[in-house]
């Protein structure tokens, strides 16, 4: 397991293990590291699982004691396993779970320059937008419209370098268009600005680099009101006459962290619409881990555990323990661990498939990858080696993947439709 390799952590049991709970110490006894936490929220899982709540409780005390909101990064990522089996297991059992986790999540609405640093801090989002700028200039070479249809939950951080690069094109810079869904998933960060702002910001910024520029909505419906309506509605206007598609523009569709939120019978109906829009690239970006829609309980803890542990220790080596923005950084991640550990059937939003299932998917409909080029390699080398040295990439066949000391963390791919006529 990768949990074995964080070994690092070696919490004292300071605790007489009651007779139900031995079964779940049973290998774990003088030290808690990775590996054995692993096993606890596990033993936990199956007790919730088989109504066996004595059991439940008895593994979530031990865990209570090795969990600290503030201590290194197993016991951080445990706080937030531990808070959402607690979330899970209260809607079941009310009245039996008497276990402090702090105050309930509330979410602060982050100011545009706020969210910049958010992105920042790490390469997590930035290393997706590296290689799908440089993949999206590349292949809009020659073009003197640009129309990106853009599916993201980073309110259009992207697009700023991918201006600033098209105002220095020699040939001089593209007309640009992006249209964005009026509404996005309800998941961190959350913006204190209007999509309007958002827009005209980019306007402004788009104007002093000489390049002509439109942000477009695609209007759907709230994501919370009837079930699937959100993306029935979505899916219903992606469309040439609703999305305005011109014979001359350079049509690029851009997914970043964004598939994972549509529900199953949506993903490949999604995929289908528009790979019939034939757009000249299509760029999909997301986390490399596998939760999807038919993963079991114990396989969404053992697979979040080993792999949600890496913004956890790639945070731990610049920023205090006690960093405000390392808290609340950590606090989105937890935000994603509730929902995957605490949330079943359509409550549950997030359902990561890992670049290997995407990439089958994407084969299976009818798309065809497509490299990214030496200067993406190359920028995006150019970009970790802003951050911590544990950042690393390797290339796996035609997608890029982002790689926290080894362990792969998000992948990068680009597609075409089978036989794409230009």
């Amino acid at each position: 397991m990768e949990a074995e390799l964080r070994s690092n952590t070696s919490t004292p049991i300071s605790v007489q293990s009651p007779g139900l709970l031995g079964t779940a110490l049973r290998g774990c006894l003088g030290s808690l590291d990775g590996a054995c936490i692993e096993k606890l929220l596990l033993h936990c899982a199956s007790a919730l699982e088989s109504n066996d709540v004595t059991l439940a409780q008895q593994v979530m005390w031990v865990l209570n004691n090795v969990a600290s909101a503030l201590g290194d990064p197993n016991q951080r990522l445990t706080s937030w396993f531990l808070r959402a089996l607690i979330s899970r297991a209260s809607r079941v059992y009310p009245t039996s779970m008497n276990f402090n986790t702090g105050n309930a999540l509330q979410r602060r609405l982050m100011s545009i320059t706020e969210l910049v640093a958010y992105v920042d801090l790490i390469p997590w989002h930035r290393f997706g937008f590296c290689a799908s700028n440089s993949a999206i200039f590349r292949i809009i070479e020659g073009y003197s419209k640009v129309h990106i249809l853009d599916f993201s939950i980073t309110y259009c951080m992207q697009w700023p370098t991918l201006v600033d690069v098209l105002g220095k094109r020699p040939e001089g810079p593209p007309s640009l268009r992006i249209t964005v869904p009026s509404v996005r998933p309800p998941v961190p960060p959350f913006l204190n600005v209007s999509s309007e702002e958002v827009g005209l910001r980019l306007a402004n910024f788009a104007r002093s680099r000489d390049v002509l520029f439109e942000l477009r909505m695609i209007e759907a419906d709230s994501p919370s009101s009837v079930k699937n309506s959100y993306c029935n509605s979505l899916l219903s206007k992606l469309n040439i006459l609703d999305l305005d598609l011109m014979d001359d523009e350079a049509l690029v569709i851009n997914c970043q962290n964004w598939i994972r939120y549509l529900p199953e019978e949506h993903k490949d109906a999604f995929l289908n619409i528009i790979k019939g829009l034939n757009p000249r690239i299509i760029i999909i970006v997301d986390e490399d881990c596998d939760l999807n829609s038919s993963s079991s309980l114990a396989a969404r803890i053992t697979n979040g555990f080993n792999y949600l542990w890496i913004p956890f220790d790639s945070l731990e080596t610049f920023l205090p323990k006690e960093s405000s923005q390392r808290i609340e950084y950590e606090a989105d991640i937890g935000y994603k661990i509730e929902n995957i550990i605490g949330f079943e059937g359509s409550q549950r939003i997030e359902r990561l498939e890992c670049g290997i299932k995407l990439s089958q998917r994407m084969n299976n409909i009818g798309f065809s990858s497509v490299a990214f080029g030496e200067e993406s390699v190359k920028e995006v080398k150019e970009l970790l080696d802003e951050h911590a040295s544990g950042w690393g990439m390797k290339q796996d066949n035609d997608m890029l993947v982002l790689t926290w000391k080894g362990h792969n963390s998000v992948y990068a791919t680009a597609w075409v439709p089978n036989g794409y006529e230009d």
